[in-house]
């Protein structure tokens, strides 16, 4: 069995389409006929070189994303042939089984730009059978990262005031979260206008240009300078991560970072902030217990009360993908997704 495959082959170029042979599955892998691939800024500073030199070249991408389960090697219990099931880069239950390779071109646990996947038992959820695949593909990142910073690292509760640095993909998962838990004032930042509109029907009260007005100064006026309870960082900016924690309010404010910078650049905080209490850290996947989290997002979406689809802007066939890592450079992405039964209807 062949795949078609788009592989990071030089940095700082498009990803090239190879077709690739299938090897057979290892005991604790599993084969997976993908959907829905999203793609977020982790594949566009791979591919840029942001994150430095990359030694594993040849090699595929992708971490997030949704579809049907052909086969599973030895040893696999969590899932069988013909389940639907979220890919995901965040480890949960099963055997973890750290690299593949397709021939000369390496892959990791979970791969997920091409048509079909052999990925580790432990980055496959299974889904309701009820779940739609293509939203179904925002629950392997963009939902359990910025839903989960606010429900497990912020524990957010009515009443708590929030402000949302960056309204892609991410942040709009947390803004969905925080809208949820009935946070107020919901305050989203951003320099895209297209933006600002998705964060608006997603439940932002406030909304802030920072293309054309200076965030911290507006969010003082609207929390009465108070400043936020807290602040969810996404955009992947020095200056979005130093706006965010400036915003908050001291003591106790808490700024969640998810952002990824290129390496090598750092922030500048005032250490008289951390001393007047304000507070900031990382996010690791939101500290989800991801094979609980798909399910409870799950049933949210499917009663109504998860409105995934208004994160995704755009949807591409495989073959378009590299420009859609273009557009997502731009900044014109909330979630992108990349579509696979279009390549198979070609066949």
């Amino acid at each position: 069995m062949k795949t078609l495959a788009a592989v990071l082959v030089q940095q700082n170029a498009p990803l090239e389409f190879w077709e690739l042979d299938i090897p057979p599955l290892s005991a604790g892998q599993v084969l997976v006929e993908m959907a829905y691939s999203g793609l977020c800024h982790t594949q566009l500073n791979e591919i840029r070189g942001m994150k430095g030199p990359d030694p594993f070249l040849p090699h595929t991408l992708g971490h997030e994303g949704s579809g049907v389960v052909l086969e599973v090697g030895a040893n696999v219990t969590k899932i069988a042939p013909g389940d639907l099931v979220v890919l995901t880069w965040l480890k949960g239950s099963g055997a973890d089984v750290p690299s593949c390779k397709y021939g000369k071109v390496n892959s990791g646990a979970i791969s997920t730009f091409l048509e079909r996947a052999v990925v580790s038992e432990n980055r496959v959820v299974p889904l309701p059978v009820e779940m739609p695949l293509r939203e179904a593909a925002l629950l392997g990142c963009a939902l359990p990262t910025g839903a989960g910073a606010v429900r497990h690292q912020m524990k957010l509760e009515k009443g708590d005031s929030f402000a949302l640095f960056g309204a892609g993909g991410v942040g709009l998962s947390a803004l969905l979260a925080a809208t949820s838990a009935g946070a107020f004032p919901r305050i989203a930042v951003d320099i895209q206008s297209e933006k600002l509109a998705l964060a608006s029907s997603c439940g932002a009260t406030h909304l802030i240009d920072a293309g054309s007005e200076n965030p911290t100064q507006r969010i003082l006026e609207i929390t009465e300078n108070r400043g936020v309870d807290y602040a969810f960082e996404s955009a992947g900016k020095r200056v979005a991560m130093e706006g965010a924690f400036e915003s908050l309010r001291a003591p106790g404010g808490l700024c969640v970072v998810a952002g990824n910078l290129p390496k090598g650049e750092r922030i500048s905080l005032d250490p008289f902030d951390l001393i007047r209490g304000k507070k900031i850290i990382g996010s690791w996947g939101g500290s989800s217990s991801i094979d609980e989290d798909v399910q409870f997002y799950a049933q949210l979406f499917l009663r109504g009360e998860l409105n995934l689809g208004a994160l995704i802007t755009h949807e591409v066939p495989l073959l378009a993908i590299n420009r859609l890592i273009d557009s997502l450079a731009e900044g014109r992405v909330a979630r992108g997704l990349i579509s696979f039964d279009f390549e198979r209807s070609k066949k």
